[in-house]
């Protein structure tokens, strides 16, 4: 070491002018652990702070609402179908075999093919009137025609004297009461040269309960109505007398279902003796179209898992479960422009009873789409009106 030379060194230090310099903020002790008296100073270790987790991003949200409105519309689904086949099975099983026999064999799929589908009506309530008749009160033609979203009604009067094969010449609701489903089938097919692919037996009685189950119809009443004294409401037969009969007002009213099976019953009424018995099937056929309409109703779809399999029981059909939803959704798709009212026309003498009109066959090539609508000529004449039910 060269002896000019220190082992050790010495640093120069002092105060500088002015105020001490602080302590960085990086090196400045938390409030908590500040010196005070020469010792540090600990507050505890305080109170727990828990952070909520961040929300997710808005696409996620709408992808997990998506996801739960589709497991819904599927479980939804699911139990709607299966609650509405066990009742369509037990229909199909109340089906003649001699009238699935009868029916033509259809080529195609409902949902993309033309079909022709016959409705009968009948009214056997068990009321000491109606004890043993099954006479067909209505019978109708439904047409879909699903490629041009098109639905057409043929009304048959049944009063028209026809030839009922193995009966001979009767009035044509006379067949359902002779053979059944099957003879009716056969009997409408020889008057309207047209396959009949389909059938479906309506019980009017049974109407009542459906409807309620459906939570009621709207039907657009024509004019006023009041009837002759038929299923009185009352007990004893003098109160029934004083009865003056059912009254309907004019315009659209809610109808449960005992007050539809009644309107569809009225073949009298006092306020217009011109009424004829192509006014009563005008009233049925409302009725039926209001049951239809409400079948394909927001408010009846939500309801399916639960009252579904009740909705068949009204009626015996050859259709399957899929086949009634595919009409469903044809009558959906059709428009009110789209829907075709048409009846056949018969020379009513004064029983009430004719010969079918010559102009039927235009009548029928209007309901299959061959030639344009025209509107009857005459109060019992054929026809049809296109948006709108015949008057």
């Amino acid at each position: 070491m060269p002896p000019d030379e220190k082992p050790y060194r010495v640093y120069k230090g002092g105060r500088a002018k002015g105020k001490v310099p602080a302590a960085s903020a990086r090196k400045r002790l938390p409030r908590a652990r500040r010196r005070a008296g020469g010792r540090i100073r600990f507050r505890g270790p305080g109170a727990l702070r828990f952070s909520m987790p961040r929300r997710p991003p808005w696409r996620r949200l709408v992808l997990l609402t998506l996801l739960v409105l589709i497991v819904v519309f599927v479980v939804w689904a699911v139990t709607s179908y299966f609650s509405f086949s066990g009742g369509v099975s037990d229909a199909n099983k109340r089906l003649d075999p001699h009238a699935r026999a009868a029916l033509a064999h259809q080529n195609g799929l409902l949902l993309s093919h033309a079909s022709n589908i016959l409705v009968l009506g009948t009214d056997n309530a068990p009321i000491a009137q109606r004890v043993g008749d099954r006479h067909s009160d209505s019978i109708m033609l439904v047409r879909s025609d699903p490629q041009h979203h098109r639905l057409a009604y043929l009304s048959i009067p049944r009063d028209m004297v026809v030839s009922i094969p193995g009966v001979g010449t009767a009035k044509i609701n006379a067949a359902m009461q002779s053979g059944g489903p099957a003879l009716a089938i056969r009997t409408v097919h020889n008057l309207t040269g047209l396959p009949i692919d389909h059938v479906i037996v309506v019980n009017f009685s049974d109407f009542r309960d459906l409807i309620d189950a459906l939570g009621g119809i709207t039907i657009d009443v024509p004019k006023r109505i009041l009837s002759d004294r038929f299923d009185c409401p009352f007990k004893t037969n003098t109160r029934c007398q004083q009865w003056p009969g059912w009254r309907f007002r004019k315009g659209p009213q809610h109808m449960d279902g005992q007050r539809a099976l009644i309107y569809s019953r009225i073949r009298v009424n006092r306020l217009d003796p011109r009424e004829t018995d192509f006014t009563r099937q005008a009233r049925q056929q409302a009725v039926t179209q209001a049951v239809l309409s409400k079948f394909t109703s927001f408010s009846t779809l939500v309801k399916g898992p639960f009252d579904a399999g009740s909705w068949a029981k009204p009626i015996t059909t050859d259709l399957s479960t899929w086949q009634l939803i595919s009409l469903g959704w044809v009558k959906f798709r059709a428009s009110g422009s789209n829907v075709l009212h048409c009846r056949l026309g018969a020379d009513l003498g004064p029983g009430g009873t004719g010969a079918p009109s010559e102009d039927d066959a235009l009548t029928i090539s209007m309901f299959v789409g061959r030639s344009a609508p025209q509107l009857p000529t005459t109060t019992f004449g054929p026809g049809c009106a296109r948006g709108h039910e015949l008057s």
